[in-house]
């Protein structure tokens, strides 16, 4: 599968995705930095994820449809709640969580290109299920860096759209013809083999517009709003109402911060799989989280499916292709071309 191609990227472990607070050792070899994780031997000392808990350790997902004003509500209410503020994954978010200087080629990132989605929605090679594909990934991956940072810290997360919410880009997609039945039925299970290990958001905010505006504000930008998408995030509540709590605003409402806020302070948060978990279930919910690798492995499914298929030898290409780019012949550390000195005594 195309999305096995993952694997070239990015190592094993949570190491290459969370920023950890160096720890100096003692040890013969000069490396004096080891980054300390959570495992099962925290868990066994006492480690209590409970224990970071506060009013405000939510996850919560801003929804709706494009151009509507989500990021400038997320980053607001995440400023007012004291919660981190995730903005919307693109195509090359392992790019930046792996803190690449320069975003690596399409090849290593999905192969897929959101532009050639706008200007050829219909391209035959298949390069809108690819994208539909990738982001689902990225989606699913910012999620449980998302879950790990609330369950690690203790600070709530405010985010742009979640892999829950992934479907309606797939269903507008399917109804303007833009991909096969097949490829409807692949994301269906890959879904569902994945997003049934992740919680879903304590909140769903839904801030709703006119396509006749998103269109007025997407003309600029030379993007393409299709009827589809519209109608499909106006049922987005429906897929959250029994395991989340739900608030919806139309787009005017949503700059007023005070009443969002003071709206989701009457809240009780009564309701949803997150009030059934205890210590126990959380640390094997984060034992998964901070393995990124695990989190990716859930979208790969032993399918053929053209547009995601990926022969021997273009796997072959594409491997020794990233091992030849600067750094990466290598671990992080050992590779001389990019400057690493002192390789010999690690």
């Amino acid at each position: 599968m195309a999305l096995r191609l993952f694997r070239l990227v990015v190592p094993s472990g949570a190491a290459a995705w969370k920023a950890v607070s160096p720890v100096a050792t003692a040890q013969i070899h000069t490396s004096a930095v080891s980054n300390l994780r959570y495992g099962w031997w925290a868990y066994a000392l006492g480690e209590r994820t409970t224990s970071h808990f506060k009013e405000n350790s939510k996850i919560i997902s801003i929804d709706g449809n494009l151009a509507c004003g989500k990021g400038v509500l997320a980053q607001k209410l995440a400023d007012k709640l004291g919660m981190l503020y995730m903005p919307e994954p693109d195509i090359h978010y392992v790019d930046k969580m792996t803190k690449e200087k320069v975003p690596l080629d399409k090849t290593f990132n999905g192969n897929c290109s959101l532009e050639k989605f706008y200007l050829e929605p219909k391209a035959s090679d298949g390069n809108s299920y690819r994208l539909q594909c990738w982001m689902y990934l990225m989606r699913l991956l910012q999620y449980s860096d998302a879950v790990e940072h609330l369950l690690s810290t203790g600070q709530g997360v405010i985010l742009e759209r979640s892999p829950f919410s992934d479907i309606v880009f797939l269903e507008a997609m399917f109804k303007e013809g833009f991909i096969r039945k097949q490829c409807v039925d692949h994301y269906n299970e890959v879904k569902g083999v994945s997003i049934c290990e992740f919680l879903p958001p304590h909140l769903v905010i839904y801030v709703d517009l006119p396509a006749e505006e998103v269109q007025k504000n997407l003309k600029a930008s030379g993007k393409v709003l299709y009827q589809s998408f519209s109608f499909s995030f106006k049922n987005l509540y429906l897929i959250f109402s029994e395991e989340a709590e739900v608030l919806a605003y139309d787009a005017t409402q949503a700059q007023d911060i005070e009443r969002v806020v003071e709206d989701i302070e009457y809240l009780k948060f009564e309701k949803g799989p997150w009030l059934e978990q205890d210590d126990v279930t959380f640390h094997h919910i984060r034992m998964l989280v901070e393995d990124k690798q695990r989190v990716a492995n859930m979208t790969c499914i032993p399918r053929y499916l053209p547009e995601v298929t990926v022969g021997a030898h273009e796997f072959d290409a594409a491997y020794y292709a990233f091992k030849s780019l600067p750094g990466k012949k290598y671990a992080e550390g050992y590779n001389e071309d990019v400057g690493d000195k002192g390789i010999w005594l690690k």
